[in-house]
């Protein structure tokens, strides 16, 4: 009967079990054996390690197929060069507007908490900051030399680049065009198929990647941070059900409720996974069938949004550069703290597809005001959570201006967003996978 019953469950429910047993195997084996080398090498670094990779990169596997051919599909139907230009304005003004706001409010808010204490300037710190590339350099390398190259290191800037060319350029040579075009729409069809039947094996990679998390981050690792930690939590999770609720109801007047309980999936992915761009398949999936976004909008706003709309990360610059100056003793001027705005608005695409991508943008934003760039040190330890959640706030602002910008365009389908019924939802997880074993049978 348990097993009946745990099949019947939908895939957030499962999800949500995994994370829990993860949470829970990972915090008594802790307790239990601490410092075991058994634990440490054949179970943490060992089975965990294994299992949570082998998830991670299952998703990271689709997100190269997936953002081309679906990008590729929407390009092709968007004829008009107008069109394009536009979505691509409404989409870019979107985001970096949600930037600037987090990153206003999250300021403001450091400056009336006041999280730093300057007793803290006295811990041994060391921090070495990754050279960021210039700005221009940056537009420079937008434009791929050599496109298979920029898929296989996953570049994703440069994919969106030219596959929207490659699109239009199906879109405007007729009859063999629509052949082309036609070929894309089923491969389409294939890899999100695939996106399928990877989300099964959801429930089994996060309880790998929670039960490593927990084994591995101790409450030491807070320490005399935690009143940071805690500010910036509140800030991002004010921001994902708070901010992006008023802009979804203010410009495409939907129903918030509604959009954030079809989020849960999408979150859960992104916290566990910490990556927009693993999220992607699943973003997607999600934006597509479930919140009625047409796919020539959301194969465009979602691919960008996870290279470039950073939010979370925003709101972690504002509130870190704050804290530093405040345990440093340095009192930042309003103009230091409009470079810190404008800093980060710009290096949220400045520094797109860099890894380890949020503290390089943060280092960046110190040295524009003359702060230690060692002071990053201090909030290491607790960053790891923070980027968890960070993840799902972006991934979230990537839906949010999905479904704003097919509203605007006239390309959404209210009714498929109004079904809150999961059960009905014929393109959800689990509706596919039920359709498929109905027809093989």
């Amino acid at each position: 009967m348990a097993t009946l019953s745990y099949n019947k469950l939908g895939l957030t429910g499962k999800i949500l079990i995994g994370m829990g047993l993860g949470i829970l195997f990972g915090l008594l084996l802790r307790n239990m054996l601490p410092d075991s080398p058994f634990v440490k090498d054949y179970i943490t670094n060992g089975f965990l390690h294994v299992i949570g990779t082998i998830f991670i990169s299952s998703l990271k596997m689709l997100v190269v197929p997936l953002v081309f051919i679906s990008l590729v599909c929407g390009t092709c139907s968007l004829s008009e060069p107008s069109k394009l230009g536009r979505l691509g304005g409404k989409t870019l003004a979107f985001y970096l507007f949600t930037t600037l706001l987090a990153l206003v409010v999250a300021v403001f808010a450091a400056v009336i908490v006041h999280p730093g204490d300057a007793t803290l300037a006295a811990e041994k710190m060391n921090y070495v900051a990754k050279e960021a590339p210039g700005f221009a350099q940056v537009i420079i390398d937008m434009m791929p030399t050599n496109p298979v190259q920029a898929m296989s290191e996953g570049n994703m800037l440069q994919i969106i680049i030219f596959a929207v060319i490659f699109g239009f350029a199906i879109a405007h040579i007729g009859e063999k065009g629509k052949r082309v075009a036609q070929l894309f729409d089923d491969l389409n069809e294939v890899v999100m198929r695939v996106v399928t039947l990877v989300m099964q094996l959801a429930p089994y990679g996060v309880f790998a990647l929670m039960a490593k998390l927990a084994l591995t981050l101790g409450l030491e690792t807070f320490g005399s941070v935690v009143k940071y930690f805690f500010l910036v939590l509140a800030l991002l999770l004010f921001h994902n059900f708070v901010t992006y609720s008023l802009l979804l109801k203010v410009f495409s007047g939907l129903n918030p409720f509604i959009f954030i309980r079809k989020m849960r999936d999408v979150q859960l992915f992104a916290f566990s996974t910490s990556s927009s761009n693993a999220t992607l398949p699943i973003t997607m999936e999600t934006t597509e069938h479930r919140l009625g976004v047409r796919n020539n909008i959301a194969s465009f706003t979602l691919p960008l949004g996870a290279t470039i709309n950073m939010d979370g990360t925003a709101i972690m610059q504002g509130v870190a550069t704050v804290f530093i100056a405040q345990v440093f003793g340095i009192e930042l001027s309003i103009t230091d703290y409009a470079a810190v705005v404008v800093t980060a608005t710009l290096a949220s695409i400045g520094t797109a597809g860099v890894p380890g991508v949020g503290l390089i943008m943060l280092a960046m934003v110190l040295n524009q005001v003359g702060l230690p760039v060692e002071g990053i040190a201090l909030i290491i330890g607790v960053d790891r959570l923070l980027d968890m959640t960070r993840t799902a706030v972006n991934v979230t602002g990537d839906c949010v201006a999905s479904v704003i910008v097919a509203k605007s365009e006239g390309e959404f389908n209210e009714a498929v967003f109004n079904n809150t019924e999961a059960g009905k939802v014929a393109h959800s997880f689990n509706a596919q996978v039920h359709i498929s074993e109905n027809q093989s049978a």
